[in-house]
């Protein structure tokens, strides 16, 4: 039963993952073509697609801590019930601390918060490809397509570093229509921007889809 109950929210968040991919995509999409808009405007649809973008972070922290949950439950890993409920824990405390960060971006402690924000982040993803390759848990009862999941999910964790790069020039340009408001040149850049952001977001998605088919089909 609980097992059934972890696997149906750990479903359930996906579901919620690429339902706010969707709407931050579609939304930016309308922001940065939107030029015959007053830019108060635009700018506050802009805020409104940052706030949006707490869901994927929501959805991660999630993802990580019900697979975990899922994976000492089903003996994959050892830690039993002990491992189960650490993750739980573990989870409470970092949607706490990601739901912090938000709140104070604009903090002056905003930029140390943000580090270790991501510094959590690429542990993570450290961890998720040393299982995905053995050098973690090597003698470990993990089926392979479980392996090759944890390493996908790493890679969906990059793709969105991939992401928060191709948005540098957004950030900068951004700042700057703030200052001197928008111009044709700063408009295009915003443009090739979101086209930039977008193509690592379909790979992002192509991980996504191989981790359900690795999940669904389990071939092996």
């Amino acid at each position: 039963m609980i097992e059934a109950s972890l696997l149906v929210a750990h479903i359930a968040v996906l579901g919620y993952w690429l339902g706010s991919e969707l709407v931050i995509n579609s939304t930016y999409r309308y922001v940065c073509h939107a030029v015959s808009m007053p830019f108060p405007e635009r700018d506050r649809l802009m805020d409104h697609v940052m706030h949006v973008d707490q869901h994927v972070r929501y959805a991660l922290v999630l993802q990580a801590s019900l697979g975990t949950a899922l994976a000492a439950r089903f003996c994959y890993v050892p830690g039993g019930d002990t491992l189960a409920v650490a993750a739980a824990v573990t989870g409470i405390a970092w949607l706490a601390f990601v739901e912090i960060v938000h709140r104070l971006r604009h903090h002056p402690a905003a930029a140390r918060l943000g580090a270790i924000d991501r510094g959590s982040r690429y542990i993570l993803m450290a961890v998720l490809l040393a299982l995905g390759i053995g050098l973690i848990g090597g003698g470990w009862p993990m089926p392979v397509w479980l392996r090759w999941k944890l390493a996908l999910f790493a890679g969906v964790m990059m793709a969105g570093v991939g992401i928060r790069m191709a948005l540098i020039d957004h950030f900068r340009t951004w700042a700057q229509m703030k200052r001197n408001g928008p111009t044709a040149a700063t408009n295009a850049i915003i443009q090739r921007t979101y086209l930039r952001a977008t193509s690592v977001l379909v790979l992002l998605w192509l991980f996504i889809a191989a981790i359900v088919v690795l999940s669904v089909g389990k071939p092996m």
